[in-house]
């Protein structure tokens, strides 16, 4: 059967004498040259007629008998489906069954015309342009203050774009029963690089829709030749998992009361990373209804738990939506949208709001390097060729599809990410997940700190890269850069606890200074550039990884005491702290589990006893926070016990001690508080000589057992055994197996 097909050909290119060249992949009997049949206002066409289902072609100049061809990542493929007539452009392969639209005029444009509508409180419409052309995308839903509703949709390889949704009974070109009337086609509008690449649609919604539900119907430009997709700027997605519409969220209705609140400095963060479900699900002291979600952690924050525990930041496991329910959260759709499973948008905004009334930060775990292969609406959106899912993406990782961060539109929307959940969320900052480079692309890193911080759209945000292992470029200037969850500190605790190898990291002397000196020595270049941690959403918990070291560390006493052991470790080290939610009461699990059998530890328990009163030692002493560049030559830190040193200072031994100072006034005197941390990670007591220093009496505040709270107590009702008198230097003093000390200078 013959067929007749009408193709269509800009002629971007110029060339003098355009020639059609078509062929099969089989390379069996169709191979020809075809001249133009004519032009028209797209350019030039050809008529062709052919007798198979499908063919490939592209286009070549002929001109002198000098022939010069497309570049090959523009051959093109034609399918019956396409019907009688396509059109093809010469800066793409991208073949459409419609004419495409042409770009009215620049959004910089469009945006002149309607600034003065646009939210200016607690709304965040999206700016990022990395190119730095300073584009204000106008991406996503926004309510505008006239009643009306704009949406912006990025899209450099669409023929057309519709806006499809309850407003309109979902009317488009690919409805099932079609009514043109109601057609709500956006139009085309140069963006970044002043390509036409952003559609623009603005509509006046129906007074009696509450709830708008939305999608965009694409002619052209993704895989399939006509396709619905979701916004990728999405809030939130609809309830109904069949369809996932896009929601329009109007974030200014919310009324918020944090105007005073301040982000804490990095010296200050003690983190407390938790899973919204796992957090609160099958808690009896948390209503059924609030279980697992924003307002089960409502409950926690104003019943005093974070505030009796002394932690100051809230780090949230992922809160974008993922397809599963239950899980750890790292597999995200896309980047904007709160997982409705946890609550709506504005409960989210509540708890912050509730956090900060109670004096936490809250910083949200941002999954910038793959996506869910389960429901992934970015997967083959725009189809350029660049290899499998399209513009998006670049490749794989072992979690799914990598994103292309590096690409300047792609981070354009990762930032934008950002910054609207800073603006329209008031979050205080970032944990970006697996930010090493063979992962994502540090460009991206770089730019959001730039964005961010430098450009002062949040000077005070809390960065933070789990970048495994160190690399040290998002250092930045030190001060400035991302605080890094510190493999080294994490990997040499968990090897001296099991007393044995971890993930090739041994227990050797070896580096035991240079995890408790934040990692200066290996990535660090200040103490805000670190976070020790021992426990995390994805290692195993202390008690469990000791118990595979060998049988003599299976012994409860004895997990229980390396649980300590690593706990004091953490919260006593130079850097910031973090702790993973359950971590308070000693509990053994293995990696990936967020459930916490609450109800178990409702009693007094003694282990968390322990560990609220050593995680307000370091919330409340300026000696335990000492930063800087190197606090050693700075004349705040001192070893005083270490491997390196002498026999009778700990050397050659599993032993560490060091004394810090922080002095209030910074003069340089010594009016100021210092503390002495001592440990010893070997099976047997060993005696050293600790050279306190300072003349006079010392007192005992931790040790693996007991906690001294001076403020309670009173120094008069300690026991004498927690005080030593010193002339400077205490010999003999005697480390028992896994201990360890910490003793702060009385001024006389």
């Amino acid at each position: 059967m013959r067929h007749n097909l009408r193709i269509h050909y800009d002629n971007g290119n110029s060339f003098i004498d355009p020639h059609l060249w078509m062929w099969v992949s089989d390379g069996a009997t169709l191979e020809r040259e075809v001249s133009p049949g004519g032009r028209d206002l797209f350019g030039v066409y050809y008529d062709v007629q052919f007798n198979r289902s499908g063919f490939n072609f592209k286009f070549k100049d002929d001109r002198d008998k000098k022939i010069i061809w497309e570049d090959t990542t523009f051959d093109r493929y034609y399918h019956l489906q396409l019907g009688p007539e396509i059109w093809t452009m010469s800066d793409r392969h991208n073949v459409y069954h419609v004419l495409p639209a042409s770009p009215l005029d620049h959004v910089k444009d469009y945006y002149s015309r309607i600034k003065h509508l646009i939210p200016t409180e607690n709304f965040y419409l999206p700016d990022t342009d990395v190119s730095g052309l300073g584009i204000s995308s106008l991406l996503g839903a926004t309510p505008l203050t006239d009643g009306t509703v704009l949406f912006g949709f990025f899209h450099p390889r669409a023929g057309r774009v519709y806006l499809v949704g309850n407003f309109n009974e979902w009317q488009c070109p690919g409805a099932s029963h079609m009514r043109p009337e109601l057609f709500m086609e956006m139009n085309l509008y140069r963006g970044f690089y002043y390509l036409p690449n952003i559609w623009l649609l603005r509509i006046k919604p129906p007074p009696e829709l509450k709830r708008l539900e939305y999608k965009f119907f694409l002619q052209g430009g993704a895989v399939e030749s006509e396709r619905y997709v979701s916004d990728p700027y999405t809030r939130v997605y609809s309830d109904d998992f069949k369809h996932r519409n896009s929601v329009v969220v109007d974030p200014t209705k919310f009324k918020w009361t944090d105007q005073d609140w301040q982000t804490p400095p990095v010296k200050d963060l003690i983190l407390y990373e938790l899973n919204v479900y796992g957090f609160t699900d099958n808690d009896g002291s948390i209503s059924d209804e609030h279980q697992g979600t924003f307002k089960g952690i409502i409950e926690r924050i104003k019943e005093g738990f974070f505030h009796k525990l002394g932690v100051t930041v809230i780090a949230l496991m992922p809160t974008s939506e993922v397809p599963m329910k239950r899980g750890l959260g790292y597999e995200p759709c896309t980047f904007m949208a709160v997982e409705q499973d946890f609550g709506t948008p504005d409960e989210f905004r509540e708890m912050i709001n509730e956090a900060h009334r109670h004096g936490l930060a809250v910083i949200i775990d941002q999954v910038f390097n793959h996506t869910s292969n389960d429901f992934n609406p970015l997967w083959d959106m725009i189809d350029d060729a660049s290899g499998p899912g399209g513009f998006y993406f670049d490749g794989e990782t072992m979690w799914g599809n990598k994103v292309a961060t590096g690409r300047e539109e792609v981070d354009n929307m990762l930032i934008d990410s950002c910054k609207l959940f800073i603006r329209e969320y008031h979050v205080d900052g970032f944990r970006f997940d697996a930010t090493h480079s063979f992962f994502l692309n540090h460009k991206l890193l770089h730019r959001i700190a730039y964005e961010i911080k430098d450009k002062g759209f949040k000077p005070d945000a809390i960065l933070i890269a789990e970048n495994l292992p160190n690399e040290q470029d998002i250092n930045l200037e030190g001060y400035n850069g991302y605080a890094q969850w510190s493999d080294i500190f994490h990997d040499k605790i968990k090897a001296l606890l099991r007393e044995g190898e971890f993930e090739g990291v041994d227990n050797s002397i070896n580096d035991i200074g240079d995890m408790f000196y934040f990692s200066k020595e290996s990535f660090a270049a200040h103490t805000n550039n670190v976070v020790n941690y021992c426990e995390s959403h994805d290692e195993n918990s202390v008690q469990y990884e000791v118990a595979t070291g060998g049988p003599h560390l299976q012994d409860l006493h004895i997990k229980n005491r390396k649980a300590r052991l690593g706990l004091m470790a953490t919260i006593l080290a130079l850097g910031q702290p973090m702790i993973y939610m359950g971590q308070e009461y000693g509990i053994e699990r293995e990696r990936n589990r967020i459930d916490v059998y609450w109800d178990e530890h409702s009693e007094p328990h003694r282990f968390n006893t322990w560990a609220k009163g050593l995680i307000h030692l370091r919330k409340d002493m300026h000696s335990l926070k000492i930063c800087g560049y190197n606090p050693s030559i700075e004349g705040k830190f001192a070893w005083v016990l270490a491997p390196w040193l002498e026999a009778n200072k700990g050397g050659k031994q599993r032993v560490i001690g060091w004394r810090s100072h922080n002095n209030h006034d910074g003069n340089g005197g010594m009016q100021g508080e210092t503390i002495l941390v001592m440990f010893n990670f070997e099976g047997h007591p060993i005696s050293v000589d600790v050279d306190f220093n300072i003349v006079g009496r010392w007192v005992k505040l931790v040790d693996i057992d007991h906690i001294n709270d001076i403020a309670a107590l009173g120094l008069e009702n300690l026991d004498p055994v927690n005080f030593i008198t010193t002339d400077g230097i205490f010999s003999g003093f005697t480390l028992p197996p896994y201990s360890g000390f910490m003793y702060q200078h009385l001024d006389s």
